[in-house]
């Protein structure tokens, strides 16, 4: 334990003093830990198991999950969103429903090996988008406000959307449904998973709203352990409603947005340090996904399943935007650099290594297929960005040029 303890430990550190000089590269930090986490994993030097430390990994995994839900959700800004409510909406409201349906008809056209409950959850875990791969767009002025906050605000609540979707079909696959049916189950499941998820949620992040700002109007919150409630929380809402039989990730993505409209004057500084380990446990959950889902998925790959991950990237993705865009008054290039923009990373990362941990027969494939479009998308996505920035940039001034 201690040995695997210095291996992470020191890899981090590593990469933390060099961290500066990747990010000024095409290659990334996921695209690293994930190259580590195959090295050290069972088909590189073995020293992670997945039969011995499988627990544990997904645990991380779930943590991890749950604490970016958490502080994706509160750290929302909805001054912003107000303003600019309308392309977020439409994203999250249609295009992610259309992206999930268009996943799993590609599903059903292409891949012919898995049960339909089994295609329509791999559609699911694909759907959402990832902020963080995203970043060189959403922090960049020269993007449009309207493009980057609602590219923002997608990424950031996607991946709590697609949580109950995901273990409905996940339930429904490993054939949970018995005699009740699975229309019966999936509503039983959404019920008693959100319903749980949203009241322990809701409930932990008024009391520990109110408990803080108590506190810190008589001064009683030092600044040490300022930096300790947000994480704290975000692992209770996880963990409460887990125990009580619902959603932690739920509870977590609830419980964040609450805590948010709740401590608005003081978010930044809560969601400080809460932001810092949530990046931290990313990193760690990007070395999980080389031990377990790209492990599990060798010996898996095959042409369709490459086809099916670039038109997860491509058309799964773009034409559901573009539509769900449709009377905005956005121009045609400004569409398809939204609908392109939805790399996936972090969330498909977890669900991947939930599914594969979940004794889904036949999950070798799907690890395959999600392995093969987070790395697609984290090679194509980064290095895209910056021209197409650019392209955009030259087309809204020529744009300006000619309105004026």
């Amino acid at each position: 334990m201690y040995e695997k303890l210095a291996l992470l430990a020191g890899f981090v550190l590593l990469y933390s003093s060099i961290a500066g000089g990747v990010e000024r590269t095409w290659i990334s930090g996921p695209m690293i830990f994930t190259f580590f986490g195959l090295l050290i994993g069972p088909f590189g030097l073995d020293v992670f198991s997945w039969q011995s430390d499988g627990e544990t990994l997904r645990l991380l995994a779930e943590l991890t999950l749950a604490l970016v839900l958490f502080t994706d959700a509160a750290g929302a800004d909805m001054k912003v969103l107000k303003k600019t409510s309308s392309l977020p909406m439409r994203l999250l409201l249609i295009g992610l429903p259309l992206t999930i349906v268009l996943g799993f008809v590609a599903g059903v056209l292409l891949v012919d090996s898995l049960s339909l409950f089994t295609l329509a959850l791999l559609a699911t875990m694909l759907a959402p988008t990832d902020a963080a791969l995203g970043k060189a767009v959403v922090t960049n002025e020269s993007v449009p406000d309207n493009i980057r906050q609602g590219l923002n605000v997608e990424s950031g609540l996607n991946d709590g959307i697609c949580v109950p979707i995901l273990f409905v079909f996940l339930a429904l696959a490993l054939g949970k449904a018995g005699d009740q049916g699975p229309w019966v189950l999936a509503i039983h499941l959404v019920v008693e998973e959100i319903g749980i998820g949203l009241l322990v949620g809701l409930a932990l992040a008024f009391v520990t709203a109110k408990l803080l700002l108590f506190g810190q109007q008589r001064g009683w919150v030092s600044h040490t352990w300022i930096q300790i409630p947000v994480v704290a929380l975000a692992l209770s809402c996880f963990a409460v409603a887990q125990s009580l039989g619902g959603s932690g990730f739920i509870a977590a993505f609830c419980g964040g947005m609450l805590f948010g409209v709740l401590t608005r004057d003081h978010r930044d500084t809560l969601l400080l340090a809460a932001e810092g380990t949530g990046d931290t446990l990313a990193l760690l959950t990007w070395v999980l996904f080389g031990i377990v889902v790209v492990g599990k998925a060798l010996g898996n790959f095959s042409w369709m399943i490459l086809l099916y991950s670039i038109l997860s990237l491509t058309l799964i993705r773009m034409l559901p935007v573009f539509l769900s865009l449709a009377g905005t008054g956005m121009d045609t290039s400004s569409k398809l650099f939204v609908g392109w923009f939805g790399p996936r990373g972090l969330a498909s990362v977890v669900f991947g290594v939930i599914v594969v941990s979940s004794g889904l027969p036949n999950s070798g494939p799907i690890a395959m297929t999600v392995t093969c479009t987070v790395l697609l998308s984290i090679i194509l996505h980064g290095m895209s960005a910056s021209p197409l920035i650019q392209l955009l940039g030259r087309k809204r001034d020529h744009i300006n040029t000619k309105a004026s």
